[in-house]
């Protein structure tokens, strides 16, 4: 009898090397029209890790040392999920705070006030790439300080979480830093909170300092002087690796009433076992020009998989720029010979031409044989140009296909919306690891989900007559080391029930559990930020399938990122002072919003806000990456890449 073929696509997208690289931009200088530079003086980054979710406030000192007024622009890389709250701009006694707007708006307000000599800030978000922070008219001889604050879900993998501050640029957008990517001085403080227990904590390739101060409560400190900014910080923190299955639920209601927001969060265990047969391995590797920065990853990285193939896997690799080629010339047996013979001529690939992944992955899906397991491994930055490049279209292609995609994005700049297209498509996953992660545990942790049985037709049902507004997704797959979430409202104090129902080697698995949704539940006020942002996803994606009008999606998102103070790719933050945004009679409800969330502001106390009530959550979440959740985190990237296609072709 035959098996049904399960087809995995391990996808590590990489991007720039360890270090500097000419093509690669990173925080830095930026001069204006006549060569004046604004310098960062100073960078400090203070992080709160509470049980699933970060709280990042990054601020950033740039002097002026020209005889005249000038502009600088920071741009940060965008992570997958992050909210971008709050921003602060402080010259010399004036201090500015930021408000989200309509774009339209926010940009007349700053061209108009930057215009007049004012001094104006703007955050902008530039598609799937980057956050754009401008500050206009920086006195001469004189310093600012900028401070910005987002929060993110984190995400957990095989017992490991992660927090990436990300600095790499990748080299994949146009470049426009000077090059001189030093500060004065780089700080990186990190408080870790755990209602889990944590075996360890590191940041791979540095030595910080990390302090203990109770059971799943760490600080870590980290100093450089003069600190490069085109390296990223990674940290890891390990459970157990024999952590039960449990499901967990953690609440906000506002004192003064309103809708309530929970967020519920499946952690299925260790209890998926290991598949024992033979499989089939096809490694799609990208040697587009865009991967010249890239190869030394892509190389080491196939080389380490190939060696942890078992006697009776067999192997095929694909290369492919404007062209496909084979390099194995079909499957080969994994003995040492062939697969030491074939590291070779991996570790001697060079990049060529285009990036025509369309037909790559047609190609590496073809003449797979029905009765072995195979395993698709695609090593790409995903940022196609050539032949087939629509969204749709690949997702299209996954789902006519019995394909399970694992996407694993290297770097912060890579198209994580169009690898979200590809990898839930087909009813898989992603994860984004940085270069600076530790490349060996997490080409590890890719090959346990590959080799490991998963949860199928997960869905999880709410019952409750006042709850609404739930994250929806459909029947999906639970990877071994990974986490399920869903977010929602409700409108009363209740007891609802949580059903959650899937197959596991095709026998039944279930789980119940009763929660109480509290009447006045303070604390956690981001969750509001969260829910909102993956209401926005959904709303990307209803347009991007053809479900709803653009103009409506528009609407209705500038209306959730006014309402809950998002950047957004239709809204904007304009940072004035108060006289200003009296003058243009902004509403200050980014203030209120940041007071409810206990954070203070930039510049501030960041030990606040966030699951202050440890025992009321268990553990790190992984938002993005699986489900319908994940389906609507790819939206707001790819709809902004159709948005730039059509109007190219207008």
């Amino acid at each position: 009898m035959h098996r049904i073929k399960a087809v995995f696509v391990v996808a590590l997208a990489a991007l720039s090397l360890f270090g500097w690289v000419p093509e690669a931009r990173a925080a830095g200088t930026l001069k204006d029209a006549a060569g004046n530079t604004a310098t960062i003086v100073d960078h400090r980054v203070k992080v709160v890790l509470n049980n699933g979710v970060a709280r990042t406030e990054v601020t950033q000192v740039f002097e002026n040392e020209s005889t005249a007024p000038l502009d600088a622009v920071y741009e940060f890389p965008v992570p997958p999920d992050a909210a971008l709250s709050q921003m602060t701009i402080v010259l010399a006694d004036r201090t500015l705070s930021g408000q989200v707007v309509a774009e339209e708006e926010a940009e007349s307000i700053y061209a108009n006030e930057k215009a007049s000599g004012g001094q104006v800030g703007l955050a902008t978000k530039d598609g799937h790439q980057n956050f754009r922070f401008s500050i206009a008219n920086i006195p001469a001889k004189s310093q600012a300080t900028m401070s910005f604050v987002y929060y993110e879900p984190l995400a957990i993998d095989g017992s490991v979480g992660r927090y990436l501050y990300g600095l790499e640029d990748g080299g994949t957008a146009p470049q426009s830093w000077s090059g001189n990517d030093h500060t004065g001085k780089l700080t990186f403080e990190l408080e870790l909170k755990s209602a889990l227990p944590i075996t360890a904590v590191k940041m791979p390739g540095l030595s910080p300092t990390v302090t203990q101060l109770g059971s799943g409560h760490y600080q870590v400190k980290l100093e450089a002087a003069p600190g490069t900014l085109s390296q990223d910080l990674v940290l890891e923190y390990h459970f157990p690796s024999d952590l039960p299955r449990r499901l967990d639920v953690v609440t906000h209601r506002p004192p003064q009433g309103g809708l309530g927001t929970f967020l519920m969060v499946l952690t299925p265990g260790v209890d998926l076992p290991a598949l024992t047969q033979g499989s089939d391995w096809v490694y799609i590797l990208d040697v587009s020009g865009s991967m010249q920065s890239k190869l030394a990853t892509l190389r080491d990285s196939v080389e380490l998989a190939l060696h942890q193939l078992k006697p009776d896997d067999r192997f095929r690799v694909i290369t492919f720029d404007d062209a496909v080629t084979d390099l194995t010339g079909g499957f080969l047996p994994a003995s040492p010979g062939n697969i030491s013979a074939t590291a070779a001529k991996v570790q001697a690939l060079v990049d060529g031409g285009g990036t025509n992944l369309f037909t790559a992955i047609q190609s590496g899906l073809s003449g797979l044989h029905a009765d072995r397991v195979t395993s698709t491994i695609l090593i790409t930055d995903a940022e196609t140009n050539t032949g087939v490049i629509n969204p749709p279209a690949f997702d299209a292609l996954l789902r006519s296909t019995d394909v399970r995609v694992y996407g694993m994005l290297l770097g912060n700049n890579a198209n994580w919306p169009l690898m979200e297209v590809i990898s839930d498509a087909s009813g898989g996953f992603y994860s984004a690891v940085s270069n600076e992660d530790d490349i060996a545990g997490q080409v590890q942790r890719a090959l346990d989900k590959a080799t490991h049985q998963a949860l199928h037709d997960v869905k999880l049902t709410v019952t409750g007559a006042s709850v609404s507004d739930t994250t929806e997704f459909r029947p999906s797959k639970v990877y071994q080391g990974q986490q399920l979430l869903v977010f929602g409202r409700y409108a009363t104090s209740e007891n609802v029930t949580l059903s959650l129902g899937a197959k596991a080697s095709g026998k039944p698995w279930t789980m119940k559990q009763q929660v109480h949704l509290p009447d006045v539940e303070p604390d956690n006020a981001e969750l509001e930020r969260l829910w909102a942002l993956d209401m926005i996803h959904a709303i990307e994606m209803q347009h991007l399938l053809g479900f709803i009008p653009f103009d409506q999606a528009k609407d209705r998102i500038v209306k959730l990122g006014v309402e809950y103070q998002l950047v957004t790719d239709y809204t904007s933050m304009i940072v004035v002072d108060d006289a200003t945004s009296e003058k243009y009679g902004l509403e200050q409800t980014n203030k209120s919003k940041t007071a409810a969330e206990g954070g203070g502001y930039p510049g501030g106390s960041t030990s606040g806000g966030g699951y202050g009530n440890d025992s009321k959550f268990g553990g790190a979440m992984d938002m993005g990456q699986l489900g319908l959740s994940a389906l609507l985190a790819l939206a707001l990237g790819a709809l902004a890449l159709l948005r730039r296609k059509e109007s190219e072709a207008a």
